[in-house]
């Protein structure tokens, strides 16, 4: 059986007769006889009862005609479907994002994204950036969100195997203990001083991306600034129970300013202030022509 048959077939029961089917369907009634009659053939059973009023589903008929509705309903349902992820309004999507990126930044643009496309799916993942940039090359996910410290000797670094597309700055600013010194008596900026002698925590560096590491360390370098120790850590959130806990301090990214409230932490802008980091957003260079991910990625800024 075909799928346009049952069509026919549904029609010819719904209109009550094949001359009114066959104008619904732009059919001669000649040429809808005929699919009807090889379909009841094929099935080697009458659907229909002839008479001069028209034409009646048979008992086997009824039941064809309940098995076609469901499936024309579920092809039409596929095909509907298939059209809205096409136009990029339904399917699903993975994006790693490292997690300073996820305290306030992704959620305010998966919010404008699900009112123009709620029917996508997205799952979200949080590795450090050396991590996402693998599992993206591994088609893990579709998109990856890092911060890099040389966003465009990133960009020519990755030529050819990533679409780049440029999140915006990210500042970095000095994170200290809730209680440092009375959190509401320090200052607003801070000097960069503050660090010399101090005890600071920072994430691991990774040739694959110079990010966080490098930006802190060259702001300390150029300001002659030499803590008393600096722990290496995994990651960020590695990071902040020991600041919580009055054991460490640090510089981190704040993306809007105001993500690493959520902490038990006081923050403060810096003086002089760190060349802020950039949020980039990569995506395989043979999946931007899915419709999907090219809608996504247009929430974002501009390719670089």
């Amino acid at each position: 059986m075909e799928l346009r048959t049952l069509r026919y077939f549904a029609a010819v029961v719904e209109a009550g007769s094949l001359t009114a089917a066959a104008a619904q369907l732009r059919l001669s009634q000649p040429s809808l006889s005929v699919a009807i009659g090889k379909l009841e053939t094929e099935l080697g059973v009458r659907l229909l009862e002839r008479s001069p009023r028209g034409v009646e589903p048979t008992s086997a008929g009824r039941t064809l005609l309940d098995a076609a509705s469901r499936l024309i309903g579920d092809a039409d349902d596929v095909v509907e479907g298939l059209r809205r992820q096409g136009a990029g309004l339904a399917g699903r999507i993975t994006i790693a994002a490292v997690p300073a990126l996820m305290w306030r930044r992704m959620p305010e643009l998966l919010r404008a994204h699900a009112r123009e496309a709620p029917e996508v799916e997205i799952t979200l993942v949080d590795p450090p950036p050396w991590v996402a940039i693998d599992m993206l090359q591994q088609r893990r996910v579709d998109l990856a969100a890092i911060l890099v410290a040389e966003p465009e000797r990133f960009a020519q670094r990755h030529h050819g195997e990533f679409a780049i597309v440029d999140w915006g700055d990210v500042p970095l600013v000095a994170v200290l203990p809730p209680a440092e010194k009375g959190a509401a008596e320090v200052p607003d900026p801070l000097s960069i001083a503050v660090f010399s002698g101090a005890r600071m925590v920072l994430p691991r560096r990774t040739a694959a991306v110079p990010s966080l590491p490098e930006a802190v360390e060259a702001a300390l370098r150029g300001h002659r600034v030499i803590p008393a120790e600096m722990r290496t850590l995994e990651t960020i959130q590695n990071c902040i129970p020991l600041i919580e806990a009055g054991l460490a301090s640090a510089i981190l990214p704040d993306p809007e300013r105001c993500s690493l409230a959520r902490f038990n932490v006081t923050v403060r802008r810096l003086d002089p202030e760190p060349t802020p980091l950039r949020a980039l957003v990569l995506a395989r260079t043979g999946a931007v022509g899915d419709a999907l991910i090219a809608r996504f990625l247009a929430g974002f800024r501009r390719p670089i």
